[in-house]
């Protein structure tokens, strides 16, 4: 058992926002989880109290209201699964079964129609999920919705084997898995439904811009991990978690790990900013709209993380931050060490001489490349 841990107030340099129909949304949520039986009842109790409606109303502030309403029922079937599968059911430390029972349930999105898994609630919520998506979006943004399930389905898979090892990973392959189990990319294909357009392959495709998604799955995931750290870390099996993944590689005290992690998801929420910056000037206005989506998820994902009840823990008070700060505790433009993702470092133009207002975080480029502004800077 680890002792308390708090999370002092993180770098967030967007600003909060919330759709307006969002306790609707929460409302009708809870009425479709009850609708298809997700989890168990004790399961589902606890899963409608976590304000995931308002989850979606944050990622999606002024999306379309139906498609903030699937994301809402779609991130509870993914707690559903992820909780009741793979955290506290005994498929967790079976991998092997897990993912028999994972692929099952990816023939479901791929093909609603073929007669499996009859009577099976997460397949039942499931086919409606993928009826609901396909009404909505493109041939192609189901297409990667479904691609991008089966990416969480495989990393969980990967969460399996270590849980019944009661074993922590090294931190490379914790960073790699993480940008999928957390189930970050399966929700991009719905930022650009809620929108009503298509990012093109030629845009989506290029390394800076699939580096841009990933920066954003690491730095919310980063953030989940800090949230959550203090209620996994009260149950018997902390093996995946970023603060228990840099103790064990680093041999450091929860509460050095915490700065670790802060430090690390700064320094890549900074390079995100050059990234976009760099992206917007020369992008279309569907890659500017895919950008803005990252950004509303990373502070949407955040501003929930510190409210829910998932992870505030009132019977057992977590110590998570009231708000968020301007500032980085990490803008140095040095790679990570971290061999997995510090390719994303490359991508900066040679010329980019953005620098952060260190009273307000904000990101501003300096004229003419003056070499005594930047060393006033």
């Amino acid at each position: 058992m680890h002792g308390l841990t708090t999370v002092p107030p993180i770098f967030s340099p967007y600003p909060p926002a919330i759709h307006p129909r969002h306790e609707v949304i929460d409302r009708r949520t809870t009425a479709w989880a009850a609708k298809f039986d997700i989890g168990s009842p004790e399961l589902r109790e606890r899963l409608v109290t976590h304000s995931i409606g308002t989850f979606a109303a944050r990622i999606l502030p002024d999306g379309r209201e139906e498609v903030v309403q699937i994301m809402a029922d779609f991130v509870l079937w993914l707690f559903g699964v992820d909780d009741g599968f793979c955290e506290e059911g005994e498929l967790g430390r079976r991998p092997g079964e897990l993912i028999g029972a994972l692929s099952r349930l990816l023939r479901v999105a791929q093909n609603p129609e073929v007669p499996i898994l009859p009577g099976d609630p997460l397949a039942a919520g499931l086919r409606d999920l993928r009826h609901r998506i396909s009404e909505l979006g493109t041939d192609g943004q189901v297409t990667r919705w479904i691609d991008a399930l089966r990416e969480y389905f495989l990393s969980v898979g990967w969460e399996a084997e270590y849980r019944s090892r009661e074993a922590v990973p090294e931190l490379d392959d914790y960073a790699l898995m993480r940008m999928y189990n957390g189930a970050t990319s399966v929700v991009l294909p719905l930022l650009e439904m809620g929108h009503g357009y298509e990012l093109q392959s030629h845009e989506r495709d290029r390394r800076e811009v699939r580096a841009a998604a990933e920066m954003a799955y690491f730095v919310i995931c980063w953030d989940n991990d800090l949230f959550s750290h203090h209620k996994e870390s009260r149950t018997g099996g902390y093996y995946l978690n970023a603060i228990r993944v840099l103790e064990h590689t680093h041999g450091i005290t929860p509460e050095q790990a915490v700065h670790l992690a802060i430090s690390q998801r700064d320094r890549t929420l900074c390079l995100f900013q050059r990234l976009c910056r760099s992206l917007r000037a020369t992008g279309t206005p569907q890659l500017r709209q895919y950008l803005a989506g990252l950004e509303t998820f990373i502070r949407g994902a955040q501003d929930w993380g510190i409210s829910s009840l998932r992870y505030t823990t009132p019977d057992d008070p977590a110590g998570l931050p009231a708000a968020f700060t301007a500032t980085p505790t990490d803008d140095s433009q040095l790679p990570l060490d971290i061999p997995v993702i510090s390719w994303w470092w490359s991508l900066l133009p040679k010329d980019d001489t953005a620098r952060f207002d260190r009273r307000t975080g904000a990101l501003f480029a300096l004229p003419d490349h003056d070499p005594a502004a930047l060393r006033s800077a």
